[in-house]
């Protein structure tokens, strides 16, 4: 079929102005779709200055509208950190590191390697019953951690490191409260303590303030009395002892004695009269923690066995089998020997001018020979009844220039005083305690006397 060429022509004119419009709408479609996105992202710059404490507003965007979609929770990762366990455990009597380990299911070759590690494995050694020992365990029951605690105060804390193990030493401060108790003894000393609310192990250290001036089985009459200033420990709200001894004054038979603490300019510790005098003496009075005197410094004494009059140059402090004998004073030991009539003995010279003597011991203590320097308040032997003697007891010799005295009553030499350079600081020391005392103790006599 053909068609007449003016048809022909208007035909195809028809077709180019129907491809530029196509081609025309195009274009402007897409000029439109540059415009929007370059719209959009003018209103969000990349990088906008602020001041460091202004937080920008994020434009809001127009989102179409869309079907809710499900919602789902994500669980949380589990937790990278590795939980530890604890346990803890109390030496008892009779246990050593072996036992401890073994018990609480810890390896020896970790207890090897707790013992190697420097400075402080080896203290681990020094275990006495009450001391405690926490494990820290991994969920494998691997240990990962100890700490040793001989005291509520100090800690060694080990950490595992690789294939061994890290310690540090762990010093807690308590905190420190001042206390005061007053008591009057009616029956002892210990009883009248006890009701004033004293534990016996501060009744003991009180006693041994005064038992150079005061013999506590021999001298304490009814209505003696005692004023004592002291600390007592806490962690937190944890009572976990007695700190100082910071003052205290004690009514023998009517005579006061009082005693400050103070320590030197060289950080020793002592406790002193109001004058500076020291309440230690150079001599301890007893030199055994006894029962009774079974008999006394007599010279015109009857002997027990012989029933004739034979001088009894020392007193007999009668004590159970294996008492510790102490040393009276600072001295060298002359003698450490057997007789027949003095058993084990022990002659302990001080100076050039004092002697002490020590009879009828079972033993004597390790490493005392003659020669062998001693401290005041060591132990030289323990209390038998070997040689002449009818029971379990200690002779005790005082000896001043070769001269037998009365232990009970020679006039024992003082240790030094607070020295003179130091008497200002010692007044300024102990000027406060001395007057805390005694307002506790006028506000004491108020209360008894209403």
């Amino acid at each position: 079929m053909s068609f007449p060429k003016p048809h022909m022509f208007l035909a195809g004119a028809l077709s180019l102005a129907l491809v530029a419009f196509v081609i025309g709408k195009f274009d402007q479609d897409a000029a439109a779709d540059r415009f929007s996105t370059e719209t959009v992202l003018m209103a969000i710059p990349e990088s906008v200055p602020a001041a460091a404490d202004e937080i920008l507003p994020v434009p809001s965007l127009p989102v179409a509208p869309v079907a809710d979609a499900p919602t789902t929770t994500e669980a949380p990762s589990p937790a990278t950190e590795q939980v530890l366990q604890t346990r803890t455990t109390t030496v008892k009597p009779g246990d050593n590191l072996a036992n401890i380990f073994k018990r609480e299911g810890i390896s020896q070759r970790d207890l090897a390697l707790l013992l190697q590690s420097k400075p402080y494995g080896m203290r681990l050694k020094k275990i006495f019953p009450g001391h405690e020992f926490t494990f820290g365990l991994n969920e494998n029951d691997e240990l990962t951690s100890l700490a040793y605690s001989p005291g509520p105060l100090d800690t060694l804390q080990f950490e595992r490191d690789g294939d061994g193990f890290i310690g540090e030493e762990v010093h807690r401060q308590p905190e420190r409260v001042t206390s005061y108790k007053h008591a009057v003894i009616d029956h002892s000393l210990f009883i009248a303590s006890q009701r004033a609310g004293l534990a016996d192990s501060l009744t003991m250290r009180i006693a041994q303030i005064f038992q150079w001036d005061i013999d506590f089985v021999l001298d304490i009459r009814k209505g003696d009395e005692f004023y004592v200033l002291f600390e007592e420990l806490y962690l937190g709200e944890e009572f976990i002892g007695y700190g100082n001894i910071l003052a205290a004054e004690f009514i023998n038979q009517g005579e006061s004695y009082q005693a400050y603490t103070y320590a030197d300019t060289l950080g020793s510790v002592g406790y002193y009269t109001p004058e500076g005098r020291n309440m230690r003496k150079a001599f301890l009075r007893a030199p055994v923690e006894f029962s009774r005197i079974s008999s006394n410094f007599n010279l015109n004494r009857k002997h027990p066995l012989y029933k004739r009059t034979m001088p009894h140059r020392g007193i007999d402090y009668a004590a159970p089998r294996g008492t510790p004998v102490l040393a009276a004073g600072d001295g060298k030991v002359i003698t450490a020997s057997r007789s027949n009539a003095n058993g084990n003995f022990v002659v302990v010279q001080h100076g050039e001018q004092f002697v002490t003597k020590y009879l009828h011991l079972s033993k004597f203590a390790n490493g005392v020979k003659k020669g062998k320097k001693v401290k005041q308040g060591s132990i030289i032997g323990y209390v038998g009844a070997t040689g002449w003697a009818t029971g379990p007891h200690l002779h005790y010799e005082f000896l001043v220039n070769g001269v037998h005295m009365n232990p009970r009553t020679v006039k024992l030499p003082d240790a030094n005083p607070i020295p003179a350079e130091e008497r200002t600081r010692f007044a300024q020391t102990t000027a406060p305690i001395q007057s805390l005392l005694q307002d506790f103790k006028h506000q004491t006599q108020l209360a008894m006397a209403r």
